[in-house]
């Protein structure tokens, strides 16, 4: 399983690296417009990512905006959100405006900070990402 982080807080970013690595590859970036360069990197080298962990509370380009930018980026590459990299929202923002804004914009989950391992691991086995998760 390839695997983006996008998160601005350190500590945020180093629990969900820790809670991934041992699952594959884990690639990190601190703000919306860097993960949306990793994103077209990931896709002009034909090794898209196959889950995106993506805050929404970020300087420069937040969660929301580079999500939509990372989903147009799929379908340009003929890639049908269904069939993309599978993003869950990863954000101490737990307002309904955000949540519906996020699945609008084609999120696949939506995780409320502090990340509960269990719950994240539920959801990456939902998407099928990985079989028999701890």
């Amino acid at each position: 399983m390839k695997t983006l982080i996008v998160e601005d807080d350190f500590t945020s970013r180093l629990l969900l690296q820790e809670i991934l690595k041992s699952y594959g590859q884990t690639h990190i970036a601190v703000n919306g417009i860097e993960a949306v360069e990793a994103m077209k990197l990931a896709l002009s080298d034909n090794e898209p990512y196959d889950l995106i962990c993506l805050d929404i509370m970020m300087p420069q380009l937040d969660g929301q905006g580079a999500l939509k930018q990372m989903r147009q980026l799929e379908e340009e590459n003929g890639i049908f959100s269904s069939d993309g990299a599978k993003i869950i929202m990863t954000t101490a923002l737990d307002d309904l405006t955000n949540v519906k804004n996020a699945f609008e914009s084609l999120c696949d989950g939506y995780l409320v900070k502090p990340i509960d391992k269990a719950k994240l691991m539920e959801k990456i086995n939902e998407f099928g990402l990985i079989c028999k998760a701890g």
